[in-house]
C-alpha cells in the first residue's frame, strides 16, 4: 500500500486551509493511505477530515527543537514504510522528522536551511505577494505529478465533519442548559496571534446587547481558549443567565460541533472563524492588522468587515501607531446590522 505522511501546520486556520490539499492529494492518490503527525492543538480539524485515516498526535511545542522526542517520533514511523511526506510548515524542525525516518519523498517549500532536508521543494511566495493559503498548500499536492497539472476539485474551499457522536453529546449539553440552536449565536473574541487582531470586547458586549433584544429566545456561547476567558467575562456580565462564557471550557472538538449546531458566528480572524466556514455555518468576520485576501473564511455564507485602512493590513502584533483604529471603528452596530440583513 502506498502510504503517505502529512506534517501538520501549527496553527488551527491553517490546519482549516490544508483540507483542500488534503482532497486533491486524494484524487491524485486514491488508493493510498493518508496519516497526519500534528500537535494536540490541530489534531482534532484532521479527525474532521474524511481524507485521513489517521492521526498521529505529538507533543511539539512551538519554537522548541525537542531532538530525542523527534528521534523517536522517526524511529515509530520507520515502521510504517512512507513512501512520501508533505512537510507543511516552513520551519527547519518541522522537515526533520521525515528526514529522520528515512521516509524517500519528502516535499514542500523552501525555506530555514531546510536544503536535503526537504528534496522536493518549491520556493516560497514573496510576502509582498502572498497568495491565499489553500492556494500555496495546494500547489504541494500536485508537485509530484507527472503531468505537473491538478486535478479539478471544484472550488478550494475547506470542508470539515464533525463527529457523530460528539454532536450528539452536544445536543444534549445544550438541551439541558435550555439553549436552542435555532437561536444560538456564537461568539468567538479571541485571536492568538494577538491584540491587533482582536475587535475590543466592549463591543462584543454591546452587539451582545443588541443581539438579545431582538428575540427573548436568543442565546449567546463565547467560545475560545483559557486566555480569552477574562474577556469572555466582560462580555458575559452583559446578562449572565443569557450568555455562557465557554473560553477554555471546552475542547476543540466540542467547540467544533457547538459551531455546528449554531445559528451564526461573530469571530475574530481566528482559526475558529476557519471552522465556521469550513462548518457551512453563517458568519461575520472582522479583520484588523490581517489580510482577508490573504487568509479569508472561505464560505459564501461570510461577510467579512474589515476597513482597509491606509495603514493595514500591517500584519503586527501590537498597533505600531497606537490608535488600533482597524478595529476601533468597527462600530457594534454595524457588526448588528450585517447579521440582520442576512
Amino acid at each position: 500500500m502506498y502510504r503517505i505522511l502529512i506534517i501538520a501546520p501549527n496553527w488551527i486556520g491553517d490546519a482549516v486551509m490544508s483540507q483542500p490539499f488534503l482532497a486533491a492529494l486524494k484524487l491524485n492518490y486514491p488508493k493510498a493511505q493518508i496519516d497526519v503527525l500534528a500537535t494536540p492543538w490541530v489534531a482534532p480539524i484532521y479527525r474532521a477530515c474524511p481524507e485521513i485515516h489517521s492521526v498521529i498526535e505529538a507533543p511539539l511545542e512551538h519554537k522548541k527543537l525537542q531532538w530525542a522526542l523527534r528521534k523517536q517520533l522517526a524511529q515509530g514511523l520507520k515502521a510504517k514504510s512512507y513512501q512520501a511526506c508533505y512537510v507543511l510548515p516552513n520551519s527547519f524542525k518541522s522537515a526533520l522528522i521525515p528526514w529522520l525516518a528515512n521516509i524517500p519523498f519528502r516535499i514542500g517549500y523552501r525555506g530555514e536551511a531546510r536544503f536535503g532536508l526537504i528534496n522536493f521543494a518549491l520556493n516560497n511566495p514573496s510576502k509582498t505577494e502572498r497568495p491565499p493559503m489553500v492556494e500555496r498548500y495546494l500547489a504541494l499536492a500536485h508537485l509530484l505529478n507527472n503531468e505537473g497539472q491538478a486535478q479539478n476539485i471544484g472550488s478550494p474551499v475547506p470542508s470539515l465533519q464533525s463527529s457523530a457522536e460528539i454532536t450528539h453529546t452536544t445536543q444534549d449539553k445544550l438541551a439541558r442548559a435550555n439553549i436552542k440552536p435555532h437561536a444560538l449565536y456564537i461568539f468567538c473574541p479571541g485571536a492568538e496571534y494577538g491584540v491587533t487582531k482582536r475587535w475590543p470586547a466592549e463591543y462584543f458586549a454591546e452587539l451582545a446587547k443588541k443581539i438579545l433584544g431582538q428575540n427573548i429566545e436568543n442565546q449567546i456561547i463565547l467560545l475560545g481558549s483559557q486566555s480569552d476567558h477574562h474577556s469572555g467575562q466582560i462580555i458575559a456580565q452583559q446578562d449572565p443567565g443569557r450568555i455562557h462564557n465557554w473560553c477554555g471550557q471546552t475542547s476543540l472538538d466540542e467547540a467544533m460541533a457547538v459551531i455546528g449546531l449554531s445559528k451564526t458566528v461573530i469571530s475574530n480572524d481566528s482559526g475558529l472563524m476557519h471552522i465556521a466556514a469550513a462548518l457551512k455555518k453563517s458568519q461575520i468576520a472582522i479583520f484588523g492588522s490581517s489580510d482577508p485576501k490573504h487568509t479569508p473564511p472561505l464560505s459564501n455564507k461570510a461577510q467579512i468587515i474589515w476597513l482597509n485602512l491606509p495603514c493595514s493590513p500591517c500584519h503586527r502584533r501590537e498597533c505600531p501607531l497606537g490608535h488600533l483604529n482597524c478595529l476601533k471603528e468597527i462600530s457594534p452596530e454595524r457588526v448588528f446590522n450585517s447579521i440582520t440583513a442576512e
